[in-house]
């Protein structure tokens, strides 16, 4: 049993190295060591501020950018607008001005083909003047000198004029 309980001296040793130890560790160690611990609760502390104002922040900037989101939507939506407003007012503008240059170019062709119109039929009229003419000048060649001669070309141009007036 005299393992298991220790001697007087070797008690009376220990308690006076334990407590040089405790001395020695009370007046420099554990000094330091609180101070440490208060150091590393301080940094720690301060660092959950800093995590609770940053997941501040970051929420104040999560509403900011979702109102600065929907607000450039709601600006596409606007643009996007304007743009179908303006390309439709464009292909209006187009089609009027299509439609007038077309009118005026069908104005300009009826007004070509009156006057090609004006002009064959003055030249219809000159040609008829000259064949007048002519059927004229060959009519009075031929000698009228008889009386019955003169009565027949009389007659033979009624019958003419008549057939051609029905």
């Amino acid at each position: 049993m005299s393992l298991l309980v220790p001697d007087s001296g070797l008690l009376f040793w220990m308690l006076l190295s334990f407590g040089v130890v405790f001395f020695v560790l009370a007046k420099y160690g554990f000094p330091v060591i609180t101070k440490m611990v208060d150091e590393r609760k301080e940094y720690i502390d301060q660092s959950l501020d800093a995590a609770r104002e940053a997941t501040t922040q970051l929420a104040t900037i999560k509403t900011q950018s979702e109102a600065i989101l929907l607000e450039a939507r709601k600006e596409q939506v606007n643009i996007l607008n304007d743009a179908a407003a303006t390309r439709d007012r464009i292909i209006k503008e187009a089609k009027d001005k299509a439609i007038a240059e077309g009118q005026k170019q069908l104005d300009e062709v009826k007004k070509q083909i009156q006057a090609e119109k004006e002009e064959a039929i003055r030249d219809i009229r000159r040609q008829v003047a000259l064949l007048s003419v002519d059927i004229a000048e060959k009519v009075l060649r031929v000698n009228l000198d008889e009386e019955h001669e003169q009565m027949a070309m009389i007659e033979r141009l009624l019958d003419e004029v008549t057939i051609s007036k029905s």
